[in-house]
């Protein structure tokens, strides 16, 4: 599995390697809350950190698997919807680096996460509309504000680093050289305390939210059913497969 793991110092650190742009099919899907939870279990672990490899922080779901077997949609909807979860009901807080493309699933574990460090070249992006899916927009939402969500998720757009920091959603930018040691500098700072204090922090800080980011990324998944019943899904995931682009209704 592209998962790496290790602890260290109170500390459990995530770490997703798999290239070309950690795209994961529905089975590491799947396994990405499992190991939240073992790890959230674990006394010996006040904090996660997870970040990536490679290209990307995480470029979401695998779309070939999706293009080639349009049912696999089941495994990766249930795989998005229990990372998130796992995430944002770890016993500890999780604390996110990423780095470049945050896509889809990424914005995912970013939206769950406690605490966020973006690199100065990282922007979050929701292309389902242009991949014949939904999804994600409500964690994306737990982050930032209505308008800026609507409009970056209607148009498949992107929203740069800075402009989530500007926005109050993530805690810092910084440049990609200094990403792991400035959030393994937050990690630090939290093994440093107490678990059970961490752990009750927690609970108080998801009970006071206004906003229920797992039943309203639920609600979202089943628009995502609805659209993967239409010819359109399967016509967007074919022309991104084929061309990396999204494909032309200008004459529907």
């Amino acid at each position: 599995m592209p998962i790496h793991t290790k602890v260290e110092n109170n500390i459990a650190e995530v770490v997703f390697d798999f290239p070309p742009v950690n795209a994961f099919n529905s089975e590491t899907w799947n396994e990405i809350p499992n190991v939240i939870n073992e790890l959230g279990r674990r006394v010996d672990v006040k904090v996660i950190f997870i970040r990536s490899e490679g290209k990307g922080f995480c470029a979401g779901v695998d779309i070939k698997e999706l293009a080639h077997d349009g049912s696999a949609i089941v495994g990766v909807n249930k795989g998005n919807y229990l990372t998130g979860e796992a995430i944002h009901h770890c016993e500890v807080p999780v604390i996110v680096a990423a780095h470049k493309f945050i896509i889809g699933g990424g914005v995912i574990m970013c939206g769950a996460a406690d605490i966020v460090i973006a690199s100065d070249d990282a922007y979050f992006s929701l292309p389902e509309i242009d991949r014949g899916a939904m999804g994600g927009a409500a964690h994306l939402q737990r982050m930032l504000g209505v308008a800026k969500v609507r409009a970056a998720f209607l148009t498949g757009g992107k929203i740069s680093a800075q402009e989530a920091y500007r926005l109050g959603g993530i805690e810092k930018v910084v440049p990609k050289a200094d990403l792991i040691t400035e959030a393994m500098g937050y990690a630090k700072s939290l093994a440093e305390k107490s678990r059970d204090a961490l752990r009750i922090a927690k609970q108080a800080l998801n009970g006071i939210e206004s906003f229920d980011v797992d039943a309203s990324y639920r609600w979202e998944q089943g628009f995502t059913f609805e659209m993967y019943m239409h010819e359109d899904s399967q016509k967007s995931r074919d022309a991104f497969v084929e061309t990396g682009k999204a494909a032309d209704f200008k004459k529907s």
